[in-house]
């Protein structure tokens, strides 16, 4: 069945497919994506022999797996259905099974969404320039039955999966902690008790019961509001560490026993000292907006830091091109190679637990070394024309060191920025960091007001919203 390209074009986004649902995505749409997926796997990963497919708590989830089934089955591919699953876990078992997966999520997104993560066997990511142009083609064209319609049969993957994840520390070293872990009613109200069940952490869940309606606050940690709820358990029970999940558990943030939260910078360089003691010597990736404090870690460790563009789309191509052992984003996305390359918050969340456990230190103080400098976090900004105001915005800087590997990074001795546009909005993002919270504050009001300067020159007022937004 043909979808008009009209339909398509708004929920194809850089990495996935997401939309709001019925609206936008539905049982007909999402079928012939299925359609389009079972024959670009075939075609790009060879003969594909089934394609599995998992999804998350929100309402529309079954039925729209159930869709995206009855496409691939339609060209004559066999289905395994997984059903409840994280993202991770889907990736992991992309990889633990050798094939095509598809997660039906919107991952933090509010619930009057779904959409759809799709890899190839091993992991292998699916983004706009990887294989989404031509999924779109096919579900917009309308694909032809196959002669022979493929089956359905079911699979667990979150055994295996706890097992992965548990061969990522030494189980002989860990000792007791309390933890809290915010689910979000996401699905790491599933995962983390799975994950922590057997380990001698004491796991308290706030909210972790799977509901897709996020009757307590959005599953989206990356904005602070949203923190709120775990930082006063973390303090009223005296936990050690609490653990924020979104909505499709792919990504975690920490927070220490005095409520205080860990940037996805902290954490990366946290996990890659524990990965360099694993793979002595290998390169790391981070991305543009991580800290500096970052690849100097790296480097201290006896690592090669190697700087990306944002997204997973992009830092799964380079490590593959690098054969790097980890990569960080900012963003709480955290990269293995030991993990078929994906990315896994409950991997990076235990890592950090087991630094923990041998260093015998409160995450207050094991922290500490690894932040280095004043950050602004990320400031978005609505404009008419993003690309024509970073350009205004570059001129400015002209004279400074700068790059356009992904926007626009202004380097100088003692503060840097990046200015990026967003892949679905008209916002740019800003991230600055200094070496003082003055010089920080400073070089933040400085680009804003470029950028509000370069703006009025298109439109008469932009208003601008400050925030944090998830890659």
């Amino acid at each position: 069945m043909a979808i008009p390209i009209e339909r398509l074009e708004p929920i194809f986004k850089a990495y996935d497919i997401r939309g709001t649902v019925p609206d936008q995505i539905d049982a007909e749409v999402v079928t012939a994506i299925g359609a389009g997926f079972a024959r670009f796997a075939s075609l790009e990963g060879g003969p594909a022999e089934r394609i599995l497919i998992g999804h998350d708590m929100r309402p529309s989830g079954p039925d729209l797996a159930r869709a995206f089934a009855e496409g691939v089955t339609s060209q004559g591919i066999d289905v395994v259905h997984l059903g409840l699953c994280s993202t991770d876990e889907v990736f992991f078992a992309a990889g633990h099974f050798d094939a095509p997966a598809a997660q039906l999520t919107a991952s933090h997104n509010p619930a009057e969404y779904n959409g759809i993560k799709l890899c190839l066997a091993g992991a292998r990511p699916v983004g706009v320039e990887s294989g989404l142009e031509q999924i779109k083609a096919d579900a917009a064209g309308g694909l032809p039955a196959a002669a022979t319609i493929g089956t359905v049969s079911t699979e667990d993957a979150l055994g295996p999966f706890v097992t992965h994840v548990h061969s990522f520390v030494d189980r002989s070293v860990l000792r007791p902690r309390r933890l809290v872990a915010d689910a979000g009613n996401g699905m790491g109200g599933l995962v983390a008790p799975a994950v922590f069940e057997g380990l001698p952490f004491d796991l308290e869940m706030l909210y972790g019961e799977l509901d897709g309606t996020f009757p307590n606050h959005p599953a989206n940690p990356i904005e602070p509001e949203n923190l709120v709820d775990l930082q006063a358990k973390v303090r009223s029970s005296g936990a050690d560490v609490g653990l924020a999940f979104d909505g499709d558990a792919d990504r975690v943030f920490l927070v220490d026993e005095q409520g205080e939260l860990l940037s996805g910078s902290t954490t990366t360089a946290i996990v890659a000292v524990e990965m360099l003691k694993r793979h002595p010597g290998a390169t790391v990736l981070y991305n543009l907006i991580c800290s500096r404090s970052v690849p100097e870690v790296i480097t201290e460790h006896g690592g090669t830091p190697v700087r990306t563009r944002v997204g997973h789309s992009y830092i799964k191509a380079v490590m593959a091109e690098t054969g790097a052992a980890f990569g960080g984003e900012h963003s709480g996305h955290y990269y293995f190679a030991d993990n078929y390359r994906a990315d896994s918050g409950i991997i990076a969340a235990l890592v950090v637990l087991q630094a923990l456990c041998v260093a015998d230190v409160p995450l207050s103080e094991l922290r500490r070394p690894f932040e280095r400098y004043a950050d602004s976090g990320e400031i978005n900004t609505r404009v008419t024309d993003p690309h024509a105001v970073i350009d205004e915005v570059a001129g400015h800087f002209a004279d400074h060191s700068s790059d356009r590997l992904d926007g626009l990074t202004v380097s100088a001795d003692d503060w840097w920025f990046n200015l990026r546009p967003s892949n679905t909005e008209p916002l740019l993002r800003l991230n600055v960091e200094a070496s003082t919270t003055d010089e920080c504050a400073q070089r933040v009001g400085e680009v804003r007001q470029l950028i509000r300067s370069a703006d009025a020159e298109l439109t008469p007022s932009t208003p601008d919203a400050q925030g944090g937004t998830a890659t």
